[in-house]
């Protein structure tokens, strides 16, 4: 619940939400590739690199994104599997473990979105 917790609060953050909606766009499915670095997030986002900094730091301590060094350039990559993680936290009970998929959990009317295979 903790790590739930964390990771929600973090992203109730209208910059962090934003930072963590273009990380996403800009996924990649192979390990090591895809992200942003920093200066194309802050510039992508209209936000000072101090400001973004801050913020990047607390989607890290979350778990929602990852890191890495590519000569001077930090790039930044949204975590999947935390993302998946924390979803599946969040609906696991959704049935009291009565059904196998979410089906019956999601409100008549609500559409929804295919999960593309790459993912």
């Amino acid at each position: 619940m903790e790590t739930a917790v964390t990771a929600l609060s973090a992203l109730a953050q209208e910059t962090r939400l934003a930072i963590f909606r273009a990380l996403m766009r800009a996924h990649a499915p192979e390990e090591g590739q895809g992200g942003l670095a920093a200066g194309e997030i802050a510039s992508a986002l209209d936000v000072a690199p101090a400001t973004l900094s801050f913020h990047l730091k607390e989607l890290l301590h979350a778990g929602l994104i990852v890191q890495r060094r590519e000569g001077r350039s930090l790039i930044y990559k949204a975590d999947l599997s935390a993302m998946h993680g924390l979803t599946a936290y969040l609906v696991d009970d959704c049935c009291q473990g009565a059904c196998g998929s979410l089906s019956p959990c999601v409100p008549e009317g609500v559409e929804r979105v295919a999960v593309p295979a790459r993912c």
